[in-house]
């Protein structure tokens, strides 16, 4: 195992318009010719996982029109498609998907916008569409594992932004709507088919992972065959369909202790209060068994979410030395699976 310190890769990458994934400019020629070269791109990327977005200047309804002549409109998650600055538009990109602009790369043709938004954000990977071209084969752009829910991340991006419209309408409080998604929470025990899918998560989960530490599959396979450890694997589920494989934990067990060595959650999953419910169910288990429930912490200058979380939940630190801290459960803490959530135990 190691620490996670390489450079992120690639989550989304956002593209500009005119002379970019065209030739010429929307509002000035009748015909546009598409950038057959960089179409491809697109969907070589969809097919690894790699969401795509647009940050353009342009008419929204003229652009969006375009595109879905184009059949293309489906590729594009969060479109920030108007008038204002491309650092703005890649902000709001980066905050509806919840993901570090770290992990975007911005294509465009002009090297103004490039470098307004390189200003911004100096840790984003800019590109003109000739140097994307040439650089789809770097290492950034390529996941370590493409899984089968690789090609369903555009899918699971989709059904969020149905959510989410859903929710800016919905009447009531928040506690209502998500009882109103009628939210399933499933964990079981790692299987060989799941390997690939959480060797993915411990590389690909910064935020919201209490360790930072990545797994190869090798190790991981080694944690499933133990009978010192356990590995668990969550996914969540709604009235809009699969979330896919979103949370993986590695517990500790020795004799009265578990130590929960990993614990993180897909930042997708944030907004449902899906890490409360993780912790919760190994609480549950733990209790069942009848052993003392501990967490290991290692602070980053990104997970500090989970350490609250924690405390939120009734941990406490029993010890600590430099990031590295030891939590334990309070004995008498009360922790209540929100209502809204069911959860199936596949153990």
């Amino acid at each position: 195992m190691k620490e996670n310190l390489e450079n992120p890769k690639i989550k989304c990458v956002i593209w500009d318009l005119d002379n970019t994934l065209w030739e010429g400019i929307l509002l000035e020629n009748d015909i546009i010719k598409l950038n057959e070269e960089v179409v491809e791109i697109i969907k070589i990327l969809d097919q690894r996982g790699i969401i795509n977005s647009i940050a353009s200047r342009n008419d929204y309804e003229s652009a969006k029109q375009k595109i879905c002549a184009l059949d293309l409109w489906e590729y594009f998650i969060y479109p920030e498609i108007g008038w204002h600055n491309k650092s703005q538009s890649i902000k709001r990109i980066a905050e509806n998907m919840n993901i570090g602009i770290d992990t975007c790369a911005f294509v465009d043709d002009q090297i103004f916008e490039r470098e307004e938004v390189k200003f911004t954000f100096p840790n984003i990977h800019t590109y003109s569409p000739d140097k994307i071209i040439t650089s789809i084969q770097d290492h950034i752009f390529i996941p370590t594992f493409i899984t089968k829910e690789s090609s369903l991340r555009r899918h699971y991006y989709q059904a969020e932004m149905k959510r989410k419209k859903e929710e800016e309408v919905f009447e009531g409080n928040n506690i209502d709507f998500m009882e109103s998604l009628g939210l399933k929470f499933t964990i079981k025990y790692v299987t060989e088919e799941d390997l690939q899918r959480a060797e993915e998560l411990t590389i690909r989960t910064h935020q919201l992972n209490t360790t930072g530490i990545t797994y190869s599959y090798s190790e991981l396979y080694e944690f499933m065959q133990s009978d010192k450890h356990a590995l668990y694997v969550c996914s969540l589920e709604d009235k809009y369909g699969s979330y896919g494989t979103v949370g993986l934990s590695l517990v500790e067990k020795v004799e009265q202790v578990w130590r929960i060595k990993l614990l993180l959650m897909s930042c997708r999953v944030m907004s449902r209060n899906a890490g409360n419910i993780f912790i919760g169910a190994l609480v549950g288990l733990s209790k069942k068994a009848n052993v003392k429930l501990q967490t290991e912490f290692v602070q980053n200058d990104k997970n500090r979410p989970m350490y609250v979380t924690y405390k939120f939940n009734g941990f406490n630190e029993i010890f600590s030395r430099d990031n590295y801290s030891l939590l334990e459960l309070s004995e008498n803490s009360h922790i209540q699976i929100p209502a809204y959530a069911k959860i199936n135990y596949l153990l």
